[in-house]
């Protein structure tokens, strides 16, 4: 059995505004890399294999709380939102032609405009899923954590979801062969003492 550890990357600008960023490569604002800088990986974690979408709020992420850069994968890239990204999903959201749901009502299939479904998602991260070989850390976004959590907790984005991604968290799952298991706490990181 192998595990994963899954963490959202710190804070972007847009992220605070509310804008849809999918795989716009937005860099971390610097409030999130200063909380960042004062926290680490739990120490049952500091060895583990440190993976990390390469857009840059989560490369930049892994690297500072694991103290040391982290191999990419573009399996991991946030999920394509297409004509939507840039976008405030409140404005979205408000108009009722948009086409824009909440995630209780996505389903598998939900396809944002000229964007990719859960579905293909999913088809994307499996393959560097089953290539682990050992424990493993995974700083991402909160789409391919979604996907991942989903199928752990066997949740088709149709109805509330079973888990809610905090920041500064590991969420973990358990790979057994072909079965994904949700650990149900997720795991703080470990706040640097300040001299």
């Amino acid at each position: 059995m192998i595990r994963l550890a899954l963490l959202r990357h710190g804070h972007t600008s847009w992220n605070r505004a509310g804008r849809i960023q999918g795989r716009s490569d937005i860099p971390m604002d610097d409030t999130a890399r200063a909380e960042l800088a004062a926290q680490s990986l739990p120490p049952d974690w500091a060895d583990a294999d440190l993976w990390s979408s390469p857009l840059k709020r989560a490369a930049e992420t892994a690297e500072l709380v694991a103290g040391r850069p982290p191999r990419t994968a573009p399996a991991l890239t946030e999920m394509n939102w297409g004509e939507w990204e840039g976008l405030h999903g409140t404005d979205l959201k408000a108009d009722s032609s948009s086409g824009f749901r909440d995630i209780e009502d996505w389903g598998w299939h939900y396809r944002p405009p000229g964007g990719e479904t859960p579905a293909e998602v999913w088809d994307r991260i499996e393959p560097w899923l089953r290539g682990l070989t050992r424990d493993t850390v995974a700083v991402c976004h909160i789409g391919i954590m979604r996907m991942i959590l989903a199928r752990a907790h066997g949740w088709d984005f149709d109805g509330p979801a079973p888990f809610r991604v905090k920041r500064n968290r590991l969420f973990i799952v358990e790979i057994d062969g072909p079965t994904l298991r949700p650990v149900d706490e997720p795991i703080r990181l470990i706040r640097e003492e300040t001299a």
